[in-house]
C-alpha cells in the first residue's frame, strides 16, 4: 500500500527540480532531432513509447525492481549494477546514469536509510532509486511509475525545446503514453533478469552518434 508519505516523497524525489541533474541529459534524442528521425509530436510520442517499451527504459525499469528487492544485500546491487552498466551502448549514456545515480544517493542523505551504505560505486540510477525506495518501504509499484512517468516527461521535455513541438503537443504526448507507462510499470514489477532485451536499436545508435554532434545542448 502507498501512503501519503511514500507518495509525498516519490513527487520530491523525482521532480524534475530535485538536484540530480537529468535536465542535462537526452538519451540519444538529441541526436535523433538533429538528424530529423524525430520532428514533430508524432516522431517524438513514437521514438519515446519505443524507448520505453522495447529500449532502455524497459531495460532500466526492470534493473529497479531487482534492485528494490535487493535493498538489503550490497552484493547483488553490485552485481546489477555492474548488470546495468554492462547494458549501456554509450560513453555519454554510461556517465547519464552514473552522474545521476551518484546525485540522487547524494541527496537522499536528507532522507537517512541503512540501504545508502549498501549502494556500490558507482550507483547507476535505476539501481540508486529501486534500492532507497525499498529502503525507506516505499511499494514497488509505485516507485515504478514514478521513475517511469518522470523518465517519459524529461524526454518530452527534450522534444518541447529542441524540435520544438511546444506545450500543448508535450502534453499530450504525456497524457497518451500514461498508459503504455502503467502497463511497463506493472509488466517489470514480475519480469526476471533474463526477461531483459532491448531492441530498440536506433535509439542505442542516437545515443553513440551524440559524442560526434558538432553543436550539443545535452550532455548524451
Amino acid at each position: 500500500m502507498t501512503t501519503s508519505a511514500d507518495l509525498q516523497k516519490l513527487l520530491t524525489w523525482l521532480s524534475p527540480a530535485f538536484p540530480v541533474g537529468a535536465f542535462a541529459w537526452s538519451a540519444g534524442l538529441e541526436s535523433a532531432i538533429a538528424s530529423g528521425t524525430v520532428h514533430d509530436r508524432a516522431t517524438t510520442q513514437a521514438w519515446i513509447e519505443g524507448v520505453l517499451t522495447h529500449g532502455s527504459l524497459r531495460t532500466d525499469a526492470i534493473l529497479l525492481a531487482h534492485a528494490h528487492a535487493a535493498g538489503d544485500d550490497a552484493t547483488v546491487l553490485r552485481e546489477l549494477a555492474d548488470l546495468c552498466l554492462a547494458l549501456t551502448p554509450a560513453r555519454e549514456r554510461h556517465e547519464e546514469t552514473t552522474i545521476t545515480g551518484a546525485a540522487f544517493a547524494t541527496a537522499l542523505r536528507a532522507w537517512p536509510t541503512p540501504v545508502l551504505a549498501n549502494l556500490p560505486t558507482p550507483s547507476p540510477y535505476p539501481i540508486a532509486v529501486g534500492a532507497i525506495a525499498a529502503g525507506h518501504g516505499i511499494a514497488l509499484g509505485a516507485t515504478l511509475l514514478a521513475w517511469l512517468t518522470a523518465s517519459v516527461h524529461s524526454q518530452v521535455s527534450v522534444a518541447v525545446r529542441l524540435v520544438p513541438i511546444g506545450q500543448s503537443d508535450g502534453l499530450a504526448i504525456m497524457a497518451t503514453l500514461e498508459p503504455a507507462i502503467a502497463s511497463m510499470a506493472e509488466l517489470c514489477q514480475h519480469a526476471a533478469l533474463d526477461d531483459i532485451g532491448a531492441v530498440a536499436y536506433a535509439a542505442d545508435i542516437a545515443q553513440m552518434s551524440h559524442e560526434t554532434l558538432t553543436t550539443r545542448i545535452f550532455r548524451s
